[in-house]
């Protein structure tokens, strides 16, 4: 049986996002349904394993379990733009694949750039969209090497979240997603990406309104979701969203639904703050 989790006030409050909100009398996430579905979705999976090594990262290297083994070490903010940017249309273990190819073909990003062939296109070819994502790589490393001086985005750990967004989105290919992927999983930063999982999720549950574009839903969850639940809620919101059948489709509140039994989402649809209080 999961082990009830003990509930405590989230510590930090959500990052406004300097956007204009797009939903201003949508109250819905609060901080309190924030961490029931937290706490549910935890219980009910665990901490997803593919997301435990940026979690560690997140707690500067240090095991909460005091782990023996070697702790991984923290991939470049360049290193994790390039693979969220190779993700796109296509799965994780895909694009990971598709990323240990161009490194194994250009050991350096200088080579990437000054290279004239389709060589950067044969070598992400098992990810898809290649003649793509080949032009966007190339064309990012070669204005990060002009304006820089050489091809290192590390300076981005020193800026804030919003200067970050700035720096990113100047480049053709990466958009809002792939900016908030990189803030979460390589820098380390309270952002909130919203997925098709993510999407469907909330909006199930109210979070959002049904008509909500991903843009404007990326703006309202971040200004409504406290910063420290952030990364949880976001690892474990595509994971369920991976796993539940259920919620492949929709999230429904009828629990006496045999399809819709096991979902630890089911009581959580459009739940309110007086439903909070009740449990």
């Amino acid at each position: 049986m999961p082990r009830k989790l003990k509930r405590k006030a989230p510590a930090s409050p959500a990052r406004h996002d300097p956007s204009p909100e797009p939903y201003p009398s949508h109250a819905s996430p609060s901080s309190a349904q924030c961490l029931a579905v937290r706490d549910a979705l935890l219980a009910f999976h665990g901490f997803p394993e593919e997301f435990a090594p940026f979690r560690l990262l997140r707690l500067g290297g240090r095991s909460p379990n005091r782990d023996p083994r070697p702790q991984p070490l923290s991939p470049t903010v360049l290193d994790g733009l390039v693979i969220t940017l190779l993700s796109q249309n296509t799965t994780d273990a895909i694009s990971r694949r598709a990323f240990a190819s161009l490194k194994a073909a250009f050991p350096s990003w200088d080579q990437v750039v000054d290279e004239e062939g389709k060589r950067l296109e044969d070598a992400i070819r098992c990810g898809g969209l290649a003649t793509t994502k080949a032009a966007r790589i190339r064309a990012m490393l070669r204005d990060v090497r002009e304006r820089r001086g050489k091809i290192c985005l590390e300076y981005l750990r020193e800026l804030s979240v919003d200067e970050v967004k700035k720096e990113l989105s100047r480049f053709k290919g990466i958009g809002p997603k792939t900016v908030a992927c990189v803030l979460m999983f390589y820098l380390q930063k309270d952002d909130f990406p919203v997925d098709t999982h993510v999407l469907r999720i909330t909006k199930a549950m109210g979070w959002v309104p049904a008509t909500a574009s991903r843009e404007k839903a990326y703006i309202h969850l971040n200004n409504k979701i406290p910063d420290d639940l952030k990364f949880d809620l976001n690892c474990l919101f595509v994971t369920h969203g991976k796993l539940c059948q259920s919620c492949t489709k929709k999230v429904v509140s009828d629990k006496s639904k045999n399809s819709n039994a096991a979902c630890p989402l089911a009581g959580y649809c459009c739940i309110g703050e007086e439903k909070l209080q009740q449990q």
